[in-house]
């Protein structure tokens, strides 16, 4: 697959090799071998990449956006909390998959055209 398609496959979920065999087995686990093409996933090893970037951005978007709240409304902590500890746990586990689709597919596309 050209790199569009494989990144577009990876966030998908789906083997970045082909495009149609799943990715993962579990939440996050990925598939030793594509079960469609027979692509060894098990050699492309992405580590701690994707978990790094999510929490980055999701604490980014939740960390600012409920200083602007703080600072328009001053709602109690208590609210603050009811709010944003479980907006944070959905955004991150929300786009942990995608995330970790990308980084595999970038790490499939690097080790198979490495400059």
């Amino acid at each position: 697959m050209l790199g569009g398609q494989a990144v577009r496959a990876g966030l998908r979920g789906r083997c970045p090799n082909c495009g149609q065999g799943r990715l993962f087995q579990g939440f996050l686990k990925v598939r030793p071998v594509c079960e469609t093409c027979g692509y060894d996933l098990a050699s492309v090893e992405t580590g701690d990449g994707a978990a790094t970037f999510i929490m980055q951005i999701a604490g980014f978007i939740v960390g600012f956006s409920a200083l602007a709240v703080e600072i328009a409304w001053h709602p109690p902590i208590w609210l603050h909390l009811i709010i944003w500890l479980p907006l944070v746990a959905a955004l991150a586990l929300g786009l942990m998959r995608p995330g970790k689709g990308l980084m595999t597919a970038l790490q499939m596309l690097r080790t198979r055209d490495p400059k």
